[in-house]
């Protein structure tokens, strides 16, 4: 179960990976991926079937970021999040958030056992904007309707 405390270690990262950013600069992956960076975050793009993001290096493996990373985002569908948990693990990255905000997102339940097993702080789910200070007032709101019917993390 995921906890405020892994939240904040998370978050008090500033070398992240995002795992996932799109080509498509609507996507909500680069929203993600310029909010990080507008909060002054060093954040690596990972996407194999790009080489830029917004004058960025985009990697297309976490193993291929020169720098070393202190967390990873993961923005991919399920069925990718195990293989490359993996990969973070082989790379040294022990923090990873597997993105949710509706639907599955990023969760595996393999692959959440697989970071549990391997000593990996692991946020199963949730939405990094819910728990940024001074975000807009709808992810606010979520964050408070989750707190209401008791599904916010401890």
């Amino acid at each position: 179960m995921t906890t405020c405390t892994q939240i904040e270690d998370f978050l008090a990262q500033k070398r992240l990976a995002i795992i996932g950013v799109s080509r498509n600069p609507k996507d909500f992956t680069r929203t993600m991926f310029e909010e990080f960076q507008r909060r002054d975050y060093v954040v690596s793009p990972v996407n194999p079937g790009v080489d830029e993001i917004d004058g960025h290096r985009c990697y297309a493996r976490v193993c291929d970021i020169e720098s070393p990373v202190d967390g990873a985002l993961l923005m991919i569908k399920p069925a990718a999040t195990e293989r490359v948990v993996r990969e973070c693990e082989a790379a040294g990255i022990r923090r990873i958030w597997m993105y949710r905000a509706a639907g599955r997102g990023a969760v595996s339940p393999s692959a959440v056992r697989f970071c549990e097993v391997n000593g990996m702080s692991v946020i199963a789910g949730e939405c990094p904007f819910m728990f940024l200070p001074a975000t807009p007032w709808l992810h606010r709101l979520h964050g408070l309707c989750r707190k209401l019917t008791g599904s916010y993390p401890a």
